[in-house]
């Protein structure tokens, strides 16, 4: 998350590896910085609300005792995504037992999808459109979900992301296709009709 401190994170990398104990002051100049970005996305991998606010938390205290072994040559953003990843996707095997439903069945059939681009226009008009997106990610099975975002948001690649669900190319494009086929269908039909206030989601189902 962009904040005006403009230092780059291998110097705060740097000072936070080499600080005295009990000064956490560059560290938490990273933590300003990604806060909000690891949270929204473990917003949007978990769907939960609740969920999210531990596991961000979680997150920066694994980001916070691994900080020893992190190069300073290494982008801490990809570092920190990497754990975000591991831990939500972690946390979602230990809640549902299993990842995926199969791609064949009623309730993938019947998920919604997910893309991810949003417009520009009026403060309302991007508050309701970001509360859209929002919602139609909420909506969605794990199988179409989960890929979308670690690709199209967290900016893995297809290998990087079949390798952490455990899947396959072939398999992971398929499900990217058909999420992002079906969100961009129903983002841009319910993006016809922008209410007059914000946070109004009457045409998500």
């Amino acid at each position: 998350m962009a904040t005006s401190d403009h230092t780059p994170d291998e110097q705060l990398v740097e000072e936070a590896q080499l600080s005295a104990l009990g000064d956490h002051s560059a560290f938490e100049r990273l933590v300003a910085r990604y806060q909000g970005r690891v949270l929204a996305n473990c917003r949007f991998l978990t769907r939960s609300d609740e969920d999210a606010e531990d596991l961000a938390q979680e997150v920066f205290v694994k980001a916070f005792f691994g900080l020893k072994q992190l190069k300073t040559r290494s982008k801490f953003a990809s570092w920190i995504q990497r754990i975000k990843v591991n831990h939500c996707l972690n946390h979602i095997r230990k809640r549902k037992g299993k990842l995926f439903v199969e791609l064949d069945s009623p309730a993938a059939q019947s998920s919604e999808d997910l893309a991810v681009k949003t417009g520009g226009g009026s403060d309302i008009n991007q508050r309701f459109r970001q509360n859209q997106v929002r919602e139609l990610l909420s909506s969605m099975s794990d199988t179409l979900r989960i890929p979308l975002v670690l690709c199209d948001m967290d900016g893995l690649s297809y290998q990087e992301a079949a390798n952490e669900l455990g899947i396959g190319i072939s398999a992971l494009k398929m499900r990217l296709k058909r999420a992002r086929e079906y969100f961009r269908a129903r983002y841009e039909k319910n993006a016809s009709t922008v209410p007059d206030a914000p946070g109004r989601t009457d045409n998500d189902e």
